[in-house]
């Protein structure tokens, strides 16, 4: 009897293990691809064939290797075809939108404005982020940048007394502490040197300097703490960027393979760190939480009386650990990034550097630039704008809509991955003319909106409710940072310099940017 009852059980079993695995092989890497390929082709939407389980990532990977050796003319910005030559390839194939495949999950990349403004201006939450890549998750945490609905708008409360204009005052002088440091180090350099000239490698070095900026005003006296974040967030980086295109197999994360271990170790000690920064800070609550983001943030979660919780939004412990990564990431990344590309394009084109720096000595002079002085620089605005156009950190956006919709004349199912190829449409000449390709910063002369003959056009911190909240603080550490050098130095591009954008999830120089510094006669 008992042995007749197991093997029910076990038949039982199996018969759902069977239902189980044909639901995941059968229908969703089979069937579902298939129908919604059908479904698109039927409305006018093509691209390349499904793949079982590999998706379109076999092709990418193989038009990304062929495109690597690709090195431009410095005076070429159009490096799409080096970063995303599959895009490229595919936009001329099957026109746009064209839909291809990340594993089983139809991708549709779109390069039309208006269907861009459809899905980031909407008001009604219609379209939501994509789940990210589990590797991306642990770096950047699940802070103001992924979550949703009625939890972005408690996190985004929270978080945004920190970006109000007295604190970004408050964090002017922090910056340009922190670059009168580093140029300090290089005028010593210059000076210890016969030719008074040194060869300095920007890429890293703004990475270090918006690190320290990031450190002080989102953590305060934690700062050397705050650094070691971003050195464990650069090894997970890494890792994202070699598995990124890996086939996802379902419980693979879980097993103890080496890499598998490395990166526990990395998460587990961003996590150690930051929770016993927050601890000490809470420790500390009777001297009040601080005025950087950390204590902006604690304080919206608790009095003075014993932890007692305000009334209104707060924040739990885990949710302000996943906001400082996704500040600390996003904050000296981004950043650092648009520095490197402004220094390339001004090295690049002198006339610019020489009319900035006239620009600077009107309105600052050589004093330590304040936000007041920087509010000035119309011109310097105008350079960082069109660096942000063709050089902005962020490559790709990706979004889904919630429920079935329409996108523009065709119809997009649930859960459908939106891709938003920032560099593609930067590029878009029916948008922003024939020079599209140019480094040309007066078409922003007049503003953001009138720069191209969409209002809308510029991406390079999003648009619409779910725009950067750093955007701000973004561009008064850029201007700090330039003020400072422009009034110091005079640069330009080493010859060991090689044009070759590339992605590493953020657009960086391949080669790193070494520059030849020149100390200017007082």
């Amino acid at each position: 009897m008992a042995s007749s009852v197991l093997l029910a059980v076990v038949a039982a079993l199996l018969a759902l293990a069977v239902s189980r695995l044909w639901s995941y092989a059968v229908v969703r890497l089979v069937w579902r691809p298939r129908a919604v390929a059908r479904m698109l082709r039927e409305q006018g939407v093509r691209g390349p064939p499904y793949r079982f389980l590999r998706g379109s990532s076999e092709d990418i990977r193989r038009m990304k290797a062929e495109a690597e050796g690709v090195e431009l003319d410095v005076h070429d910005h159009d490096y799409p075809r080096r970063i995303l030559p599959h895009f490229v390839r595919w936009k001329d194939q099957y026109g746009g939108p064209f839909v291809y495949w990340f594993g089983p999950r139809p991708r549709i990349c779109i390069d039309d404005y208006a269907m861009v403004k459809q899905i980031l201006a909407n008001k009604s939450g219609h379209f939501m982020k994509n789940d990210a890549h589990p590797t991306v998750l642990a770096i950047i945490g699940k802070g103001l940048i992924m979550v949703e609905g009625k939890d972005w708008v408690r996190h985004r409360s929270v978080v945004n007394p920190a970006f109000a204009m007295d604190k970004l005052k408050m964090m002017t002088r922090t910056m340009v502490s922190c670059a009168e440091c580093l140029i300090k180090k290089w005028e010593d350099q210059a000076a210890n040197n016969k030719s008074r000239e040194i060869e300095v490698e920007f890429s890293k070095q703004f990475q270090e300097l918006t690190a320290d900026v990031i450190s002080r005003t989102a953590f305060g006296s934690s700062y050397k703490e705050g650094k070691e974040v971003f050195h464990a967030q650069k090894q997970l980086l890494a890792i994202t960027v070699e598995t990124l295109l890996n086939l996802r197999i379902p419980g693979f994360k879980y097993l103890p393979t080496k890499r598998n271990r490395y990166q526990w170790m990395l998460e587990k000690k961003i996590q150690n760190m930051l929770s016993e920064m927050i601890q000490y800070r809470v420790a500390l609550k009777e001297s009040g939480f601080g005025d950087d983001l950390l204590g902006v943030m604690l304080e919206a979660c608790f009095t003075k009386e014993q932890g007692e919780k305000q009334g209104g939004v707060t924040l739990s412990i885990d949710e302000i650990i996943d906001e400082c990564k996704t500040f600390f990431f996003a904050g000296h990344e981004t950043t650092s990034h648009l520095l490197t590309w402004t220094m390339f394009l001004l090295s690049v084109y002198p006339e610019w550097q020489e009319r900035l720096r006239e620009e600077v000595l009107r309105e600052c002079g050589k004093r330590k630039p304040n936000a007041d002085m920087l509010s000035k620089l119309k011109e310097m605005t105008m350079v960082l704008l069109e660096t942000l156009r063709l050089y902005g950190p962020v490559i790709v956006m990706l979004r889904k809509p919630i429920s079935d919709m329409k996108l523009g004349s065709f119809n997009l199912r649930k859960d459908n991955e939106i891709v938003i190829p920032i560099p593609i449409l930067h590029r878009d000449k029916d948008a922003w003319g024939e020079k599209a390709n140019e480094f040309d910063p007066m078409r922003f002369e007049n503003g953001i909106t009138k720069a191209a003959k969409i209002s809308h056009a510029l991406l390079g911190f999003s648009i619409g409710p779910r725009s950067c909240i750093g955007q701000n603080f973004a561009m008064l550490e850029a201007k700090s940072t330039m003020v400072m050098i422009l009034q110091k130095f005079s640069f330009a591009l080493s010859p060991k310099y090689v044009h070759a954008p590339a992605d590493v999830l953020t657009l960086q120089p391949k080669f790193g940017l070494p520059i030849i510094l020149s100390p200017l006669d007082e």
